[in-house]
């Protein structure tokens, strides 16, 4: 299998069917892949949403928790249950565009890259000026600390290495922090413009204030972690080497 598209969602009842459709236009015929759909804890239909679409696309796979753990914890169960070497996330509103997906896995396919992970750069979101002013801010800080050199860290979509991502430390939140997280580990992230949407249906489920005091407590974490990481340089003794050593 080519690829995992995982999408974790909290009542977005009525965004499931038209993001399913988008992602099948855009990967049926051209990869091997499957969607896997975490609904963490919703109180709304979404979890009947997405049984009745089962039916329709064969390759969707629905996961539930019996409460809500948050979008990392949901992100993590689906890595885990996935199939695929690369994985595929999206945000479960309907504003990351799956058409985009193929770009970002095209870009880590390159041998001579060596990457573990794209991420997206929502260049133009179609936010609020609030939320747009506020996730720059909230990148400007982050990037100058982190020095992750990522501009978007907050983009849904991202597409990585499932080895990779399953060997990062996990803690609450962390899908705010994977770029740097897997530059920790020594791995290489690029960034990529990616087309960015109004929400059409559903609420925010995220605001300004309800993010900033965990996001500070995060970073500080995060920062501890890139200090007390080593990423050693390992050399095998060769076959022909073992030969020639007597005992």
């Amino acid at each position: 299998m080519d690829l995992s598209v995982v999408v974790p969602v909290f009542n977005e009842a009525e965004n499931i069917e038209p993001l399913l459709g988008e992602i099948s236009e855009t990967l049926d015929g051209a990869y091997d892949y499957e969607v896997i759909y975490i609904d963490d804890g919703s109180t709304d239909d979404t979890f009947g949403r997405l049984r009745q679409q089962q039916c329709h696309y064969p390759r969707l796979r629905v996961l539930r928790h019996a409460a809500p753990c948050g979008q990392s914890t949901a992100i993590l169960t689906g890595v885990k249950a996935a199939r695929a070497g690369w994985i595929a996330t999206l945000d479960g509103d309907g504003q990351n565009d799956p058409a985009d997906i193929p770009r970002l896995l095209a870009e880590l396919s390159k041998p001579e890259r060596k990457l573990a992970m794209a991420v997206g750069y929502r260049r133009k979101r179609k936010d609020t000026g609030w939320r747009r002013l506020s996730s720059r801010l909230a990148n400007a800080v982050r990037g100058g600390l982190l020095q992750d050199h990522t501009p978007d860290t907050g983009c849904g979509l991202k597409v990585f290495s499932r080895e990779a991502f399953l060997a990062l430390p996990y803690f609450d939140h962390m899908h705010r922090f994977l770029p740097a997280l897997v530059q920790r580990a020594g791995g290489s992230v690029a960034s990529l413009d990616v087309n960015h949407r109004p929400r059409l249906r559903g609420h925010s489920k995220y605001g300004t204030w309800n993010r900033l005091w965990v996001g500070i407590i995060d970073l500080l974490g995060v920062m501890w972690l890139q200090r007390r990481s080593k990423v050693p340089r390992v050399e095998e003794l060769a076959a022909s080497e073992r030969r020639s050593v007597r005992v």
